[in-house]
């Protein structure tokens, strides 16, 4: 499966990058506060009017044509190629009200497994199931709920989660398609101009209140033939199936990201500006003058240059900025950063103008140079790891050649002096008698202490190491 990046499939402001677009927004917002208030009140008649009727066909067509009104147009490609024996429908996930849309076109029951219960379930058109009971119970509550005869099909959406429906499809989980043997897709594809469809952490009052303000929502809602699980395919294998069929459908990719995936992402994103506001440094407090002055593109482009600078706080934030608007990846940026690092140029600091002079310290002595750090940084898993042994290995080389050279210091120190100690003993009592005879001596030549003392010790040791018949001296 292509993976698409995480950031493409989801989108994170409400408001389009483009200024012409963003203009009209503007001259557009007026008029759009006073159509979300009139479709509040045309949405509570709506709502009761979904309530007073009973389950029918002439239900549906009255709910679809006041949901018009409402801004929310729903149109059908292939509905012949509906299967009413099918008791699951298996859909893409793009909006909060996905289930209703499909709901105006085929009954479907689409069961609630998070969020709120009792009236505010079934007000949303969701089916109530006791979902504390866990994943287990819950499958096999909705498999007694398929084989039951009479009940209308089941929506599920296998996603988990919304996506914006341009880059791709999350990974779809197994455990919808273990409920039956045969399923019907459901392609489903939203456009909306001016403002996105759906932000993260956004609720669905809020998308709601949205979509009464935007022009209109249009849902395109294509039936696809149904299928059924080969024999030895496992439900895995049958969800990668449909999601491939889906995929291609709606001409997007198949990616493998789930929504645990999109969840730490968002958490990422909204731990970002925490941390860098702890980071006191030149830099950083450079970076937060830019980010106050900058449009919220260039806010996330600010911040994740923030996130490069902490793990290279000698590049300068410009040339940081200037990679990560061609990658738009942290890594990739970093990675580059690391193998051009030549070219880029360094930040001066206190800091590392001392590291420099202890690295040519520790270069210029006798002990040998080490290199810990890698030349480049590795594109694979296991090239990283490789250059993680050459590192360790110079490390262990280094500690080796420091312990030795240790070891024959003090060796040749306690040769050294356990010569010389006995010497000098002898020599300072052999200095004694000579100061004693020069004592004596009344008159005549005086002899020069010190020095007949030095040239003993040194002709002492040179007859003890045979210095003379070596050297030829």
């Amino acid at each position: 499966m292509e993976t698409r990046g995480i950031e493409d499939m989801f989108d994170f402001r409400r408001f389009p990058k483009d200024a012409a677009v963003l203009l009209l927004l503007l001259i557009y917002f007026p008029v759009g506060i006073c159509l979300m208030l009139i479709r509040i009140f045309i949405g509570v008649h709506v709502f009761l009017v979904s309530c007073a009727l009973p389950e029918s066909f002439v239900r549906r067509f009255i709910v679809r044509v006041m949901c018009s009104v409402l801004g929310m147009h729903v149109r059908q490609n292939n509905p012949r190629s509906r299967d009413r024996n099918t008791k699951l429908y298996i859909c893409n996930h793009v909006t909060e009200f996905d289930h209703n849309i499909v709901n105006l076109l085929a009954p479907c029951s689409t069961p609630q497994l998070e969020g709120s219960t009792g009236f505010v379930c079934w007000a949303r058109g969701f089916m109530e199931i006791h979902s504390a009971a866990g994943q287990g119970a819950i499958g096999e509550s909705l498999q007694r709920y398929c084989s039951t005869e009479g009940t209308p099909p089941l929506l599920l959406f296998p996603e988990e989660d919304t996506t914006n429906g341009r880059a791709g499809l999350l990974k779809f989980s197994s455990w919808p398609f273990s409920l039956t043997e045969s399923i019907q897709p459901v392609a489903l594809r939203v456009t909306r101009p001016l403002i996105s469809l759906s932000t993260p952490e956004s609720s669905w009052l809020m998308e709601l209140l949205w979509t009464f303000f935007a022009p209109c929502t249009v849902y395109h809602v294509s039936w696809l033939p149904p299928v059924s699980r080969q024999d030895g395919e496992s439900t895995q294998e049958f969800a990668n199936k449909v999601q491939e069929l889906l995929a291609g459908e709606l001409g997007l990719v198949s990616t493998k990201i789930t929504k645990a995936d999109k969840t730490e992402h968002i958490k990422r994103k909204r731990h970002t500006v925490p941390q860098t506001s702890t980071n006191v440094t030149p830099g950083s407090i450079g970076l937060g003058f830019m980010v106050q002055s900058l449009g919220t593109d260039d806010h996330r482009i600010a911040k994740m240059a923030q996130q490069v600078k902490d793990v290279l706080p000698h590049v300068p934030l410009n040339v940081i900025a200037k990679d990560l608007a061609k990658t738009n990846c942290v890594d990739t940026t970093i990675t580059n950063l690391l193998e051009n690092k030549e070219e880029a140029p360094m930040e001066a600091s206190g800091m590392s103008t001392f590291g420099a002079s202890k690295i040519s310290s520790y270069s210029s002595g006798s002990a040998p140079t080490i290199k810990p750090a890698a030349k480049t940084f590795g594109k694979s898993p296991a090239d990283r790891h490789l250059s993680l042994q050459e590192r360790k290995e110079a490390l262990y080389n280094f500690a080796r050649s420091l312990t030795m050279s240790e070891q024959a210091l003090n060796e040749t120190t306690d040769g050294v002096l356990g010569y010389l100690l006995p010497e000098l003993d002898q020599g300072i009592a052999e200095l004694l008698d000579s100061l004693r005879s020069n004592l004596m001596v009344s008159d005549g030549t005086k002899h020069n202490v010190p020095k007949v003392f030095c040239w003993i010790q040194v002709r002492r040791y040179i007859e003890k190491h045979g210095l003379d018949q070596e050297d030829g001296h």
